[in-house]
């Protein structure tokens, strides 16, 4: 939702680490359409001196990009290869990692704020370097931080997470199971066990509570559907649920929280930076509990959409300007 003053502010100038991923290019494609925002350069290993997603630009090698010349710097890089470079950065431009290295439960989140647009408004504005949250626990987080604040959760009972992803939040490398033969007609569980990598992060951030986190292989492109079974303490309701949600959004243009036990769906999010809320009430079951539903792009307010969220409230920019709400 671009702001009618933009003109304003401050020009920005900004560059891509690792442009040709999905994420990297959804960004690209973001930053391009942002006016007062120069995307200075973007960088690839397999196809320097191609065309980017942005008019004019063609990707460089990663030794050949100016990263000492912007004000901001976006790591699209593969896991594990954003930490080892900002390890040897001596600039002064301002960094968001859209990587799992940085954040909560990483081992490496010492210096950096989490990007939780919604939640820290405060901390991302003054930081120099925000760690882009992941997709699964965006949504997790959206859904349940405000329900965990206003005590409205029995955290002595399990909270369990079935969560469904687009076959791009795997990645662009040639993977056999992701070809199009393998996923197409099919729909599958991975990551069985409660092991998961994002429950580091969710639970770093919902400290010793009892969840259970489940994916699931989608076979669509793109956006993610979690639905969560959340044990709450007796007289709560669906309604309470959305007033709560509204208080703690009620600021906020990017979640939407439907009405009258509405659920949101892929096909009201996908392609878009938007986050829809849903919770209905469960009949016949005891102790209670609520269904809550969360839908969104992983491509959107998944990554791309909440790094250019993080990077307004770094740049003194309406929070959500330029976003495709």
């Amino acid at each position: 939702m671009t702001s009618p003053d933009h003109a304003t502010h401050a020009p920005v100038t900004a560059g891509v680490l690792g442009g040709t991923g999905y994420t990297g290019q959804e960004l690209l494609r973001l930053l391009s359409a942002q006016p007062g925002v120069t995307v200075r350069f973007a960088t690839s290993r397999s196809q320097s001196g191609e065309r980017s997603p942005v008019p004019g630009l063609h990707f460089v090698r990663p030794d050949e990009a100016p990263v000492d010349d912007v004000d901001f710097l976006f790591l699209c890089l593969p896991h594990g290869e954003a930490a080892a470079w900002t390890e040897g950065y001596r600039g002064s431009a301002r960094i968001i990692d859209l990587t799992a290295d940085h954040r909560p439960g990483s081992g490496k989140e010492e210096g950096w704020v989490y990007g939780l647009a919604e939640r820290n408004h405060e901390g991302i504005a003054g930081a120099a370097r925000v760690a882009n949250p992941g997709c699964y626990p965006t949504g997790v987080l959206l859904s349940l931080l405000p329900l965990h604040a206003m005590g409205m959760v029995d955290e002595s009972r399990l909270t369990v997470v079935d969560a469904a992803s687009g076959v791009t939040g795997a990645g662009r490398t040639p993977r056999t199971d992701l070809l199009f033969a393998e996923v197409t007609g099919n729909f599958r569980a991975y990551g069985a066990g409660n092991e998961h990598r994002h429950l580091r992060e969710i639970r770093s951030l919902l400290p010793e509570r009892s969840i259970l986190f489940q994916p699931h292989l989608l076979p669509v492109p793109r956006g993610i559907l979690e639905t969560i079974t959340v044990p709450v303490r007796d007289g709560v309701t669906s309604a309470e649920v959305r007033l709560a949600w509204r208080g703690a959004y009620s600021r906020s243009d990017v979640v939407r929280v439907l009405g009258d036990d509405a659920l949101p769906d892929l096909a009201g999010v996908v392609g878009t930076d938007r986050l829809d809320l849903g919770v209905c009430n469960v009949a016949r079951v005891s102790p209670p509990v609520v269904t809550v539903v969360a839908a969104f792009d992983n491509l959107g307010k998944g990554a791309a959409g909440q790094a250019l969220q993080n990077m307004n409230l770094m740049a003194g920019r309406p929070i959500d300007e330029g976003l495709r709400c």
